[in-house]
């Protein structure tokens, strides 16, 4: 299937920096500016810095920016572990302290920012403030499963009574833990045409979706670990809860909802943030799960203006 021809995005050059024995990316750009705190930027399941260009490029006449592959995604190591969000908060504190080496502003896209808000929760002498897309992550009560949101739409199934809901994705469950059904899920799941149609339910504009952004998805899918990492993902107990989370947070929130998006009802979510952190920043922009790559002007703007007014006013 063709794809979208939409002008590529150069891609930046970045770095590696060793963690725990492993190789993690990550991409710098910009000065550091006096009295401005840097920026890092949080991919979601199945992304890496790549996703961040248009942002990158944005902001980094602003502030220093920093971008970074989440252990198991993009160009970092694929080792087999549990991952989770604990072991991602480890990561993004001991990166922000050795690379940065000061208070950041973290900015998170799906699971990319419950990673983030676990680090600004839990870890808060390396936090300058928070930035959440469409972020991830579960609420105390009444919880869905906790797959990756990618697999979701695709395994759940659809709405019934109660007890026949319960019971199907109870079945459903028990099928993807069975180690040749997840070796072909994820076999089906990375090709490129389902990374196209999966885009093309969570993107409103269509035309954000090129074949660069296919691309940027399905090469990683394909390092050795990916089906490990996968697996780990997909099977290992949901971590803290973001309630809990945000009743220890303590530096400012701005939140992001692309509306359109339809793994996150943005509305209903926001509702249950304001609930547990109500002195939050929210807007709800005219995009899907992924703002800050579909409608990245005017991310970039809403986001340089909430730092410059609220983190470095308050700072």
């Amino acid at each position: 299937m063709q794809g979208t021809k939409a002008p590529s995005t150069t891609p930046i050059p970045g770095k590696y920096w060793q963690w725990r024995g492993q190789r993690i990316y990550y991409v710098k750009a910009g000065e550091p500016k006096i009295q401005r705190p840097p920026l890092l930027l949080v991919h979601g399941f199945g992304a890496s810095t790549d996703h961040w260009r248009k942002n990158i490029t944005g902001l980094c006449n602003d502030f220093e920016v920093f971008a970074i592959d989440l252990l198991g995604f993009g160009r970092s190591a694929k080792p087999k572990l549990e991952y989770s969000g604990d072991l991602w908060r480890d990561q993004l504190n001991d990166f922000i302290t050795e690379v940065i080496g000061q208070k950041a502003v973290l900015a998170g896209n799906s699971l990319g920012g419950y990673a983030s808000l676990c680090v600004t929760a839990q870890r808060p002498d390396t936090a300058a403030g928070l930035v959440l897309l469409n972020s991830a992550g579960p609420f105390s009560e009444n919880q869905p499963s906790p797959e990756p949101e990618a697999l979701q739409t695709q395994i759940e199934p659809p709405k019934a009574n109660e007890k026949l809901q319960k019971l199907l994705g109870e079945v459903a469950k028990w099928i993807f833990r069975q180690p040749l059904a997840q070796y072909l899920l994820f076999q089906y799941i990375k090709q490129p045409w389902v990374i196209r149609k999966t885009l093309e339910k969570v993107y409103l504009d269509k035309s954000a979706i090129t074949d660069q952004l296919v691309e940027e998805i399905y090469r990683p899918a394909c390092d050795s670990g990916a089906l490990d990492v996968f697996l780990s993902v997909f099977s290992t107990p949901q971590g803290e809860k973001v309630d809990i989370l945000l009743k220890q947070l303590t530096c400012p929130l701005l939140i992001l909802w692309g509306e359109a998006d339809p793994w996150v009802n943005a509305r209903e979510r926001s509702k249950k943030f304001r609930q547990y952190y109500p002195e939050l920043t929210e807007y709800f922009l005219r995009a899907g799960h992924c703002p800050h790559d579909e409608i990245p002007d005017e991310v970039n703007r809403l986001f340089r203006d909430w730092v410059l007014s609220t983190v470095v006013s308050s700072s």
